[in-house]
């Protein structure tokens, strides 16, 4: 929005030389002139106790000039430079840290460390400051509601990649320049990887459609509750689902064993390839350090069976993000980046999938948020038309799953003609027994979470938020054909 996010000033910090003071009744009168609020014997201690301290550091230009007119050899001032960020925590974690000689230690500080150094020239990023600023409010909000641990955001032009918000939580004050040695202040968008759970069906019904096995009308008939693969048993996450189903409705339904089917019908091989082209399961290059190296996953007939419906593989949310943006905006290659490039609208990439995949795939994820039997009617906004998916997955923990979940909602709009994807991801939430959820495609609302998936969670999170950046978008960003 051309607000400064990080910029460097000149600051002037005075040090009083104790051997240089020749009357420090005199000295100490004029100082209290000049700082009445000092502690003035702590100052008298360290008069008698050191060779030099700091008086004032980043003093301002009134009290430096009355520092100078005093002509006492003893003040010191010392010129240095700061790397000031105006907007505090905003965008800690694109922006990242710095040391005390103001190199780069992480994000953005570090990766354009050279270019900052070297050019007077300003970098402008892709982020928008407003829209930046409601998602993060949104997501304290919700993570105080629902006790998690933390929760991420990102919100990204599924045509060019640009990022317009990525938000992770807990996030930091970079002009503190504090130590931070505590894992939950991990970039929960880059570098936390996590299995997803059912946001990767989608994956499982486009890559299906691709390779021209099924339509979304193909029948899937007699469909059991539970099946085994080896000692492992594979169940519905509801067993009220119906046992005939067509591809279509097992993505829109969420079913588990329905998306085992699919998925067979793929082949491990083939199956692997897909994820891995669409890009959340291949490494990302992308404009910071803190990204996790992407985990190459051997694919047998059980890792096939339990990635089509999300669990036993991890990625992060931003390939997540971007393999909802290949599947939503034609089946073109993007690069998600968050340094802003005059040339990177309009410009065709590599086709990796089929014509007529795209309109396909965001039909049924339309569907997941505007039918009854869909899993995201809470993210229903009006007039904007959100598709999407839930993934409710619980956490794995010492070679098994505990009770912990990792709740998510990926969702793309307008369905109409794809512009967005944006992720919310919820880390370890819990039910809310006070919060009162108010429907939105019929009248009235429910009190307390009723369960903890992310169609409870994550997308009331996601439709609150687009409630508010909505108007924005509207007015900024979305293209009228």
């Amino acid at each position: 929005n051309g607000n400064y996010l990080a910029k460097t000033v000149k600051s002037i910090d005075v040090g009083l030389k104790t051997s240089d003071i020749i009357s420090k009744e005199k000295l100490l009168l004029s100082l209290k002139i000049i700082f009445p609020d000092k502690d003035f014997n702590e100052i008298e201690k360290k008069i008698e106790n050191k060779k030099f301290f700091y008086l004032e550091k980043k003093i301002s230009e009134e009290k430096y000039e009355q520092i100078m007119k005093l002509g006492d050899k003893s003040l010191i001032p010392e010129e240095k430079v700061l790397r000031m960020y105006p907007q505090k925590n905003l965008f800690s974690h694109i922006l990242g840290q710095i040391d005390n000689d103001n190199n780069g230690i992480s994000g953005l500080e570090k990766s354009l460390n050279e270019n900052l150094r070297s050019s007077r020239d300003p970098i402008k990023l892709t982020v928008d400051k407003d829209i930046q600023f409601l998602i993060r409010k949104e997501l304290l909000k919700y993570q105080e509601i629902f006790k998690s641990k933390g929760s991420a955001a990102i919100l990204m032009d599924v045509n060019n990649g640009n990022i317009l918000s990525l938000v992770s939580l807990p996030d930091f004050n970079p002009n503190e320049r504090k130590n931070i040695s505590d894992v939950n202040y991990i970039n929960r968008v880059t570098k936390g990887t996590y299995e997803l759970g059912s946001v990767f069906k989608v994956f499982t019904f486009a890559s299906a459609l691709n390779e021209k096995l099924i339509e979304p009308d193909t029948e899937f008939l007699d469909l059991p509750k539970s099946i085994k693969c080896d000692r492992y048993r594979i169940g519905e996450y509801d067993n009220e689902i119906p046992s005939d189903l067509t591809a279509e409705q097992i993505l829109v339904r969420s079913g588990n064993i329905g998306s085992v089917r699919i998925a067979q019908k793929i082949g491990p091989e083939k199956f692997k390839l897909f994820l891995e082209k669409v890009g959340v399961l291949s490494d990302i290059d992308f404009d910071i350090e803190e990204v996790a190296p992407q985990k190459n996953y051997d694919f047998g007939k059980c890792r096939l069976a339990t990635a089509s419906f999300g669990h036993g593989i991890a990625t992060t949310i931003l390939q997540l993000a971007k393999g909802y943006s290949v599947l939503s905006n034609g089946g073109y290659e993007i690069k998600p980046t968050l340094i802003y490039k005059e040339n990177n609208f309009n410009k065709k990439n590599k086709r990796i999938l089929n014509r007529g995949i795209s309109e396909q795939v965001v039909s049924a994820l339309r569907k997941i948020v505007n039918t009854e039997e869909g899993t995201a009617k809470f993210a229903d906004v009006q007039n904007y038309e959100i598709g999407g998916k839930t993934g409710t997955a619980d956490q794995p923990e010492g070679g098994a799953y505990s009770e912990a979940k990792i709740n998510t909602f990926a969702s793309i709009f307008p369905t109409s003609n794809p512009q967005f994807v944006f992720v919310v991801m919820l880390d370890t939430p819990k039910k809310s027994k006070d919060y009162y959820y108010k429907y939105r495609h019929r009248k009235g609302g429910w009190k307390g979470t009723l369960y903890n998936t992310a169609g409870w969670t994550s997308v009331e999170v996601a439709g609150k938020v687009i409630d508010k950046i909505g108007p924005i978008l509207a007015t900024k960003y979305i293209e009228v054909n």
